[in-house]
């Protein structure tokens, strides 16, 4: 069956400004209520939260550099500082832990059991960080440019798009953690200067199991089988998207980092939460 962009979205809703006036955001996220979370990675100090409301504060102080963050199933908020090459986790009170140092992270995803996969863009590597804290190389390679993460629904799957190629990348995920079966799943558009090239970067995923991924030609939908669904355009293409999550009430709002903005669009699905318990993909509505 078909899953094109008009399953997605909703006739005459169009992108709205969250927050702006930043210099380069990124590391979108939500939690279970829907509260989006973000980082100016360039040029901010802290990790900002979008509440319900539309209210944009600061909901960690001294936290620069963040080009990553995903809430876990224990409440923790996960974070990759990518200025300071150590992969980090917040408690609810602010407290950071570090989890892994000198390392290059860039994204991240983690799993209803713990599992932390982290993107190493430089070293073409994913890694994983289990749940006793135990860091290892899962791929070396297979991604010549390793980006963008995240999951399939069911959470038996690992996605990754490829900054410096033109496809994303799916690993099936052992029982032990392992990635297996790497395969140039879905073939993303490109720029006609660049035709080998589309920037892939910033991933999430719905509940019917689409996965949307940020790139040089905009916002990129595909089905769970790897199909091209279509390309939704940037508000601003003379700036990079590099970012993308679903939040806010009922996790029906596709928010995107677009340069020094974030902005959201109402649509007719929602955004698959990983710090639940994993579910099998619904079928999508007709």
């Amino acid at each position: 069956q078909d899953m094109p962009l008009s399953q997605v979205l909703i006739d005459g809703e169009n992108w709205q400004i969250v927050a702006e006036g930043y210099e380069f955001t990124d590391a979108l996220s939500t939690d279970a209520e829907g509260n989006l979370y973000f980082s100016d990675v360039k040029g901010g100090t802290a990790v900002y939260r979008v509440d319900l409301e539309g209210k944009v504060s600061e909901f960690l102080s001294n936290s620069p550099g963040i080009s990553g963050l995903k809430w876990g199933a224990d409440g923790r908020l996960y974070a990759c500082v990518s200025k300071d090459q150590k992969v980090v986790v917040f408690s609810k009170t602010g407290e950071r832990t570090e989890l892994a140092s000198e390392v290059r992270p860039n994204d991240l995803v983690v799993t209803h059991d713990g599992n932390v996969y982290f993107t190493m863009t430089p070293t073409s590597e994913i890694r994983r960080i289990d749940p006793s804290g135990e860091m290892s190389v899962v791929s070396q390679g297979d991604v010549a440019k390793p980006n963008g993460i995240t999951l399939s629904r069911d959470q038996g799957t690992l996605a990754v798009s490829d900054h410096g190629g033109k496809y994303v990348w799916v690993f099936r995920i052992e029982a032990d953690g392992s990635l297996r079966y790497a395969q140039n799943y879905m073939t993303m558009r490109t720029p006609l200067a660049t035709p080998d090239i589309a920037k892939g970067d910033g991933m999430t995923t719905d509940v019917h199991g689409r996965y949307y991924v940020t790139s040089a030609v905009g916002l990129q939908m595909f089905d769970p089988t790897g199909r091209m669904g279509g390309v939704i355009a940037a508000p601003n293409p003379a700036l990079p998207v590099v970012s993308t999550c679903f939040a806010g009430p009922g996790h029906a709002y596709l928010y995107i980092a677009n340069g020094g903005t974030i902005y959201r669009r109402k649509t007719h699905t929602s955004g698959a939460l990983f710090f639940e318990a994993p579910k099998s993909d619904e079928a999508p509505p007709k």
